[in-house]
């Protein structure tokens, strides 16, 4: 029998078999349910906590009907645009990792551990320095391009050497070269002034001290990548078998890992440009995904989309209580809680390929 027959098969006389199929898909539908009401209460978290808390009915309230008060100026002008910033940069960051690890079966893959952020950076840091670009519509497009050159590098050092491409490999050739760009992009801002004093806040991974404009500007890009990845389930699962098994049953490798490649770019440089790097959110977020889940990448992606934005905003608002009333930025919280998370994986006797 033929793997079309196979697919195509009819379920088990009675409906029994139609019952079992669609029960884990009733529950992971409750369980995307359950993750989205999760975001929603981190967001209104975000807009009400802070070096002025705000009850969550005047958040409400304050919404919808501004009324020229301080704290309407801190919900409108402050908060909303933090909370905006943070969902779009959770999502596509958390996107972009799952993207990551199903294109390249790699379960340490994350755009801060694959130096696709650092090729962001330093080419960010290009466009400020010696091209004099100092607004999010110019520099982004080098942000695009050096996240793509950055993953190119990467790859092509990991494959190199006998055995090809394994996870530790490519997290190691990823770790050498982000090194080597964060030392190109320290050198490159301390020789101006200008645009040393732009990095130093927007370097470390921080949501705050923008407006609403930065989070309209980076939302098209944001849409058309997440737009982009939520198709490529089925193909990923499809691939997951096998290039030869994969093309039997309809899929095309190429073009798969191509439209991945370029979901992965337009998330990670949209991100990156916006709010800075911040790391280890594809990495934890992907594991947290299977494991509720499974490896049902079409499952798996969703969810990623939806947590990804809760542990950006709950980071955030971390950032904001431990040393209140100073802040403390939310890319250096994630990296506190990712990097247990990236030793406990690299660690593993048997790191097995996705």
């Amino acid at each position: 029998m033929t793997a079309g027959h196979l697919a195509q098969a009819p379920p088990a006389a009675g409906g029994g078999g139609a019952r079992r199929a669609v029960r884990p898909a009733a529950i992971r539908a409750g369980g995307a349910l359950l993750a989205a009401g999760l975001l929603v209460l981190a967001a209104l978290a975000s807009l009400a906590i802070g070096s002025k808390a705000i009850p969550p009915g005047d958040v409400l309230r304050l919404l919808l009907h501004p009324d020229g008060t301080d704290a309407a100026f801190v919900v409108h002008d402050m908060r909303v645009p933090r909370t905006l910033l943070g969902i779009g940069v959770g999502a596509a960051l958390a996107l972009a990792g799952a993207l990551m690890q199903a294109l390249t079966r790699n379960p340490l893959a994350d755009p801060g551990i694959l130096g696709v952020e650092a090729g962001a950076v330093v080419a960010i840091a290009v466009a400020v320095g010696p091209f004099g670009l100092h607004n999010l519509p110019g520099f982004i497009w080098f942000s695009f391009a050096g996240s793509a050159a950055a993953a190119t590098v990467v790859y092509l050092i990991g494959s190199t050497g006998r055995g090809g491409v394994t996870p530790v490999r490519l997290a190691l050739a990823g770790m050498a070269v982000s090194a080597a760009l964060a030392s190109s992009t320290q050198a490159l801002v301390l020789v101006d002034p200008e645009a040393f004093e732009r990095f130093r806040h927007w370097g470390t991974g921080a949501l705050s001290g923008h407006d609403l404009s930065v989070a309209v500007q980076v939302a098209p890009f944001m849409a058309v990548g997440t737009a982009l990845a939520l198709s490529l389930g089925r193909p990923l699962n499809l691939l997951a078998l096998g290039d030869d098994a994969g093309r039997a049953l309809g899929a095309r490798p190429g073009r798969t890992r191509l439209l991945g490649a370029i979901a992965v770019t337009l998330l990670c440089g949209a991100a990156t440009a916006a709010a800075g790097p911040i790391g280890f959110v594809g990495l934890v977020v992907a594991h947290a995904a299977r494991l509720l889940v499974g490896p049902d990448n079409r499952w798996s992606l969703l969810y990623a989309a939806l947590l990804g934005p809760v542990l950006v905003l709950v980071s955030d608002i971390t950032g904001r209580l431990v040393l209140w009333p100073a802040e403390l930025e939310a890319g250096v919280v994630t990296a506190l809680v990712g990097m247990p998370v990236f030793i406990a994986l690299a660690r593993r006797r048997r790191l097995a390929r996705l």
